[in-house]
């Protein structure tokens, strides 16, 4: 690819893998532009968890303190009943987010940790906000790329970093069904306002043991990021892009139980920062095809059951960008180390989280003991030095 300084690569979603994919191409010395459909760095989003490796390459990044201040900083959790209003039980130890208080691993509002990535990256790219890839014509040289708005231009790679239902991976390897793994479940995510009070703190609403919504205050003056969710036997047909359809599913589907549930179904109506999909996993036989390669959800998502997808986003972001540095004039070599250096952390990460989510157990929200430690899912992996 020669020098460097003269690969030329278009990164494809400006989310957690796209921006760390970013961060280290650009130190390595690569030329890069981003491109990302919404007019820029996305707001609102789930809380996120920065574990194991991942903190290893926030230190390296230099970010682990902004990570820090940015946190959730979350004193504790409750469980109430969402009919009779009463709190089952509460625990100042854990959360069902981010496991243990006191452990290494850091939680964070995903908007916040990509406003932290975005200030990393600096003026060190370039960005193509408000535009999506339309068609991607590569060769033994190059990708030629067409966007909806901007010009035509050509890439010496491509990389796609745009998550679950990543455009890059439908243009270049084929349909979603071929590759998404349907977990059961439903989640939607919306930013409203603190209606419930919360300072710090996480609280679900269940209905006879089922868990049905969930709120995440980091600030009890700001806005609290909410969890809606069920289940259903098999996927469901509908729009992915019709917003509208979707809270009316939800609508439908999430039961109108006492006082609170009703109320955060009305606040997710005028919610603007609204995301809701299947809990899928994303299974690949390989990760790239000629001069495009994916990394992330995009390439290999292992769901939201255990909390990992962050902490192996980052790390994949880090190891592509290494490869590919350390064998920029061999293309094919740093693809096939990318994926060799990955597969069984991956693998084994699918597997927990596949294992966890098809036996899950029935007394976990019912007994404060039986909150999750997430720090015990954390598969380790050495990272190279590139």
């Amino acid at each position: 690819m020669g020098s460097s300084d003269n690969i030329n690569v278009l990164v494809s979603g400006a989310s957690i893998a796209g921006l760390s994919t970013a961060y280290w191409l650009a130190k390595y010395g690569f030329r890069v532009t981003v491109v990302e459909r919404a007019s820029h760095i996305r707001p609102g989003g789930q809380a996120l968890d920065v574990r194991g490796p991942a903190l290893e390459v926030a230190a390296r990044m230099g970010i682990t303190d902004a990570i820090r201040i940015n946190s959730t900083r979350l004193n504790g959790m409750s469980v109430v009943d969402a009919l009779s209003g009463k709190e089952i039980f509460r625990n100042t130890e854990r959360t069902m987010t981010s496991g243990k208080l006191d452990s290494p691993d850091i939680e964070i509002l995903r908007d916040d940790l990509c406003r932290v990535l975005f200030q990393a990256v600096g003026d060190e790219v370039e960005y193509i906000f408000n535009d999506t890839i339309t068609s991607l014509d590569q060769d033994e040289t190059g990708v030629d790329v067409t966007f909806a708005a901007a010009a035509p231009q050509r890439f010496d790679l491509v990389i796609g970093a745009d998550g679950l239902r990543s455009n890059v991976r439908r243009i270049v390897f084929g349909t979603d069904e071929q590759f998404i793994r349907y977990m059961g479940h439903y989640v939607a995510i919306f930013t409203m306002p603190n209606i419930l009070g919360l300072d710090h703190w996480e609280m679900f609403l269940q209905h006879e043991g089922v868990p049905l919504a969930a709120c995440i205050v980091k600030e009890k003056e700001g806005d609290a990021r909410a969890y809606l969710g069920f289940s259903a036997a098999q996927p469901l047909n509908y729009d992915h892009r019709d917003v509208a359809a979707q809270k009316q599913l939800l609508t439908e589907r999430v039961a109108d139980v006492g006082v609170e549930l009703p109320r955060i179904k009305e606040a997710m109506q005028r919610s603007s920062n609204f995301y809701f999909d299947s809990v899928n996993q994303v299974i690949m036989d390989s990760w790239s095809k000629g001069r495009v390669v994916l990394v992330g959800d995009a390439g290999y998502s292992v769901s939201l059951s255990l909390g990992q997808g962050t902490t192996i986003a980052i790390a994949g972001a880090y190891v592509l960008a290494g490869e590919l540095a350390a064998h920029k004039h061999d293309l094919p070599a740093a693809l096939a180390n990318y994926e060799n250096e990955l597969r069984e952390y991956i693998n084994s990460n699918q597997k927990l989280a596949y294992d966890s989510n098809t036996e899950p157990d029935p007394e976990a929200t019912l007994n404060p003991d039986a909150v999750p430690d997430f720090g015990l899912a954390v598969i380790p992996f050495t990272l190279k030095n590139y």
